[in-house]
């Protein structure tokens, strides 16, 4: 985990509770839901094996280790879960290297996160070596605080990450706003208590209640977020 010195937590005149946000990555900041995919059909390929289509709902936004081992299964093939993970990171990583699409609107959302100054969050379930090349993308002066899927006992949809990177910021989860794209993620981020935001990305999600749904990020600003926590 690595963070900088976290940016003061302060309550705003206009009854905004907002104390912090945390991020998703993979889908939600990044458009690279679909690198790990096609990363995961390759490598299967290579192996004589043809993967779903459908299986793509089960592996999205979860961790390596979920996520591989299921393949694994599921096709049977003959290799264990230590050999693909390093193979998936390694086509990961190619493949950002020639390119790293933002999704529309999260560099406006992270300028603006920054300039007034919300103390915000980065929480992923890939690994930090991914995070940090992607980091070199999105900025890291965005950030008071990184979470990486292979720095927590247990990653999403566990809420300990979403838990771990609110006690880092000193905020309280209950006043912590997510932004998330997978059914797995929301899961997380709701069990640890936070208001969220899903903008899905590969497969629906229904709102609930503490759950807001919008299409894009484009619809998600600063008044949006202080506008799901208030204070009672």
């Amino acid at each position: 985990m690595t963070s900088t010195v976290p940016a003061p937590i302060t309550r705003t005149a206009d009854g905004s509770a907002l104390q912090a946000v945390l991020l998703d990555m993979d889908g939600t900041l990044v458009d690279t839901e679909g690198f790990w995919w096609d990363v995961e059909v390759e490598i299967f390929a290579r192996l004589g094996h043809t993967l779903d289509d459908s299986w793509r709902h089960v592996v999205v936004g979860g961790p390596m280790t979920r996520s591989a081992g299921f393949l694994i299964e599921a096709t049977g093939a003959d290799i264990t879960l230590p050999e693909l993970s390093v193979l998936l990171n390694q086509g990961f990583e190619e493949r950002i290297g020639h390119a790293l699409p933002l999704m529309p609107g999260a560099t406006r959302l992270l300028a603006e996160l920054s300039a007034h100054r919300i103390p915000t969050a980065l929480v992923s379930a890939s690994h930090r070596r991914i995070i940090d090349r992607v980091l070199d993308a999105l900025g890291h002066r965005h950030f008071a605080l990184t979470v990486a899927g292979d720095e927590v006992p247990r990653t999403k949809p566990h809420p300990d990450p979403y838990l771990f990177a609110a006690a880092g910021l000193g905020a309280d989860p209950a006043r912590c706003a997510v932004v998330e794209d997978t059914a797995t993620g929301v899961a997380a981020a709701e069990a640890a208590g936070c208001q969220v935001v899903a903008v899905p990305s590969v497969a629906p999600i229904l709102p609930a209640p503490g759950r807001t749904v919008v299409g894009s990020l484009e619809d998600v600003d600063l008044a949006f977020l202080r506008g799901l926590i208030v204070l009672r």
